[in-house]
């Protein structure tokens, strides 16, 4: 026999009675337990009865007990009862920084500086909770915080979009990285863009902050770079550099180059390659997790200090 148990006709204090009956194996004593008169417990479930359509208990003895009707609604309200008890205790365990998952987008060459530094560090003092970290262009890491699939996002130069919030910014100068062998080395001075025309150069595909930095500072000297390798790769760009094929326009943050000590970081003079920054970011008007604001209050944080040589 169906059970009705839409929980806008079933009265919740009929069903703790009933609860209560069971538990002390008769109507008295859960009368007893409830503080109330027997016959007032007596009539709640049978008003609940009436409710579901079926009887609910049947009498044994001196006590009852729950019909096959009241078997499954007694097991019905021990889970639901179980189930918000793990909720709040998940709940309670967030709220604490106990327990649950917290997803960061950021550009490839801050993967390194992360994991060096906050993510591992917040990682040791929670070890519960879980980290994605994903690697994106500035327009992929954008989108993933606009759309809410992530909650904090680490890029160079956002665009401006109300639905952002930048929680902390500081400057990142776009550089020019070739070997300390190379012939813009002796120029000793912050180079032009026109400095780099002789020479076949790499950077970052269209999608990535950087490269819309570049194309701005081209503009606005009149030139057009001569670009051997474009890529989504900051490895490649790296290894393009140390392997003595040319320069890279970057910013220092974002490389990892294989052979440090033979690369050098020069100045650029154009100062819209000065003006780069990079951002740490959320979505506007979202509600963070108290784990995913305890992440974020630790990179911004970790970045406001210097982070190592300007890049």
């Amino acid at each position: 026999m169906r059970v009705n148990l839409d929980n806008n006709k079933l009265d919740t204090r009929r069903l703790r009675y009933f609860m209560q009956v069971l538990d002390s194996g008769s109507v008295r004593g859960a009368a007893g337990v409830l503080d109330m008169d027997p016959s007032a417990v007596s009539r709640a479930v049978s008003l609940l009865e009436q409710e579901c359509g079926t009887a609910l208990i049947e009498r044994r003895g001196r006590g009852v007990a729950p019909t096959d009707a009241g078997q499954l609604l007694a097991t019905y309200l021990r889970r639901q009862q179980s189930e918000k008890q793990t909720l709040l205790a998940q709940m309670d365990s967030i709220r604490k920084v106990e327990s649950g998952h917290i997803d960061i987008m950021a550009g490839e060459g801050y993967i390194d500086w992360l994991m060096k530094k906050s993510v591992c560090r917040f990682m040791r003092a929670h070890p519960k909770i879980t980290v994605g970290l994903d690697v994106g262009s500035t327009d992929q890491i954008v989108q993933a915080i606009v759309e809410e699939r992530t909650h904090v996002g680490v890029l160079f130069k956002p665009p401006k979009d109300e639905r952002l919030r930048s929680h902390h910014s500081h400057a990142q100068p776009i550089q020019t990285l070739v070997l300390r062998t190379h012939p813009l080395v002796q120029l000793n001075r912050p180079l032009r863009l026109a400095d780099l025309l002789p020479y076949p150069g790499a950077t970052l595909h269209r999608s990535f902050g950087v490269r819309q930095h570049i194309e701005a500072a081209e503009v606005s000297e009149g030139v057009r770079l001569n670009v051997a390798l474009a890529t989504t790769s900051f490895d490649a760009v790296g290894h393009f550099v140390a392997a003595g094929l040319g320069y890279a326009l970057v910013s220092r943050l974002s490389m990892t180059v294989t052979d440090a000590a033979k690369v050098i970081a020069l100045p650029m003079k154009n100062a819209l390659l000065s003006r780069g920054r990079t951002h740490v970011i959320t979505r506007q008007g979202r509600t963070l997790s108290p784990a995913a604001q305890e992440l974020l209050r630790i990179i911004v944080s970790d970045m406001k200090p210097p982070v190592g040589p300007a890049r």
